[in-house]
């Protein structure tokens, strides 16, 4: 499902870059201040300390607020140079400091923001919550940069995607095994963390060897980054029985009673503004021959207006890892919805993420990424704001 998307992406871009006035690029040094994760169970962090020693090296200052979570600990950057800061303190920065992290600002903040802020802010989209952050942002003057939104002509230059699909496949088949063991039961609390993708599909094929029970899988958007994790990780487990769906066989509208004959349905969809597809209703898993008991929404979008799977309306999270859809004591139906799954596989995931943002981060206000991502910042603060 990403082509239409990326041929759509690229030609809003050429209108916002028609209509964005040129400005001289300016060669300079820059203050990152690495600003301390609140969201609760993340523990992925935006740059490891061999990143800031890259931007260091290259002139730039860095900051790295003292965080107790994370999958590395703040003195791990004592060898870089990098300064240091209490967590939270970004609000006190120098207003031409840079700030830099994950995942969004706490919904219950209402102060406006006056810095540049590099993080995924899902405002974009319609999200519940979005408005009041664009309002806070040209209230204080600050620009947005969207790491979702970080892309050039070949697509995002930087994403978690790949990372979302293993861990949400994982979860998604492991509530099915569970499901299957006790059917009165949700899912625990999650509050594990794995080194590895491999240690967390080592996990999961123990339950189903335990249970004795191996689910089969639909992944829909099985072409884009999420789905090919998804199915990577079904393989390391060694699911067998898998359906691989993408644009070709959604060409007739929805919904599509195919997914009712599996175990486990893995939403692995960009959600194209705008879209009218439907996947699955409340009606359409009425089917009384359904095997359908856990569905993994790894695209997270309950709350917009587009979402293909309108069947909840709330993302779960790891304290309550599923909500029960279906409350049927023969035939149940959870749905797992958490919009951080890298979070779970801290180290390797943002890691590997970095590694793939830093060239850009270099180039930060230099590139067509980054006039590019103030563009669509600046058309959405126009369209959403007073």
């Amino acid at each position: 499902m990403g082509k239409q998307y990326k041929k759509r992406y690229n030609s809003m871009l050429r209108r916002l870059r028609k209509n964005t006035p040129k400005r001289k690029t300016i060669y300079r040094d820059h203050h990152f201040w690495l600003r301390a994760e609140t969201k609760l169970g993340e523990e992925r962090i935006v740059m490891h300390p061999q990143h800031v020693q890259k931007l260091i090296d290259n002139g730039h200052t860095v900051t790295v607020e003292k965080s107790s979570v994370g999958c590395v600990r703040w003195d791990a950057f004592q060898s870089t140079g990098c300064d240091f800061a209490d967590a939270g303190s970004w609000v006190n920065a120098p207003n031409d400091a840079i700030i830099t992290a994950l995942k969004e600002l706490p919904e219950e903040d209402t102060f406006p923001l006056k810095h540049r802020h590099i993080m995924f802010a899902h405002v974009f989209k319609g999200q519940t919550g979005a408005k009041q952050f664009l309002q806070r942002l040209k209230e204080g003057g600050g620009t947005l940069y969207d790491l979702e939104f970080l892309a050039d002509e070949r697509g995002r230059v930087a994403h978690f995607g790949h990372a979302a699909g293993e861990v949400g496949c994982a979860f998604g088949l492991l509530n099915a095994v569970l499901v299957h063991q006790n059917k009165n039961k949700l899912m625990p609390a999650i509050t594990q963390t794995w080194e590895t993708f491999d240690d967390l599909a080592a996990h999961v094929r123990s339950k189903i060897d335990d249970v004795g029970y191996m689910p089969s899988l639909f992944v829909m958007g099985a072409l884009g980054r999420v789905g090919k994790g998804s199915i990577s990780m079904a393989e390391r487990i060694g699911i067998e029985d898998i359906a691989k769906w993408d644009m070709a066989e959604t060409k007739e509208p929805g919904p599509y009673k195919e997914i009712n004959n599996y175990d486990v349905y893995a939403n692995c969809i960009y959600l194209q503004p705008g879209s009218s597809a439907t996947f699955l209703t409340l009606d359409s898993l009425k089917d009384p021959q359904r095997k359908l008991s856990s569905i993994s929404d790894i695209s997270c979008d309950p709350n917009n207006p587009s979402n293909p799977i309108p069947i909840y309306d709330a993302l779960t999270s790891y304290k309550q890892p599923t909500r029960r859809i279906i409350d049927d004591p023969e035939r149940p139906l959870d749905v797992f919805a958490i919009d951080n799954l890298p979070s779970r596989v801290p180290g390797e995931s943002s890691s590997v993420y970095a590694d793939t943002l830093l060239p850009h981060i270099l180039q930060f206000g230099e590139t067509s990424v980054w006039t590019d991502a103030e563009a669509i910042f600046r058309k959405h603060l126009e369209k959403n704001t007073n």
